[in-house]
């Protein structure tokens, strides 16, 4: 069973915040004993979806949790917004797919780096992203 054990929210509502976002990230990714690749890769699984959230979402929260299962010890990331939500997501996971001329690698992208991703949408309402990444 997976417990958190510690938990820290900050907001996304503009691009300074997506600063903080991959600091505090770094910062316990660092704690946590990650090597420089796996910090590399939740940094930026951080920022793409921060990027998102910003974007695409109007904005949001991203709630970072320390996560403990049996012996192992892993970092859980969830970005929420109240944004227009996806209309079809897996079109949206598919790599290349863009509406807003990026590359279209932010969701599938982030998926391959992290070792849990679950992604929840309703039109209208919002998104909700949650990754983990063991150590």
């Amino acid at each position: 069973m997976m417990t958190p054990h510690r938990s820290e929210t900050l907001p996304v509502g503009q691009e300074s915040d997506l600063l903080a976002i991959r600091q505090l990230v770094k910062a316990r990714a660092v704690e946590l004993g990650l090597n420089s690749f796996g910090r590399t890769k939740l940094v930026t699984v951080a920022s793409e979806l921060g990027r998102n959230t910003l974007i695409h979402g109007g904005g949001g929260t991203m709630v970072l949790e320390t996560v403990v299962n049996n012996d192992r010890r892993g970092l859980r990331l969830t970005f929420e917004d109240e944004g227009p939500g996806i209309i079809d997501l897996k079109q949206a996971m598919t790599d290349g797919f863009t509406t807003k001329g990026g590359l279209g690698l932010g969701l599938s992208g982030s998926k391959r780096l992290v070792n849990e991703f679950q992604i929840a949408s309703r039109v209208g309402k919002g998104t909700r992203v949650m990754v983990t990444f063991w150590a």
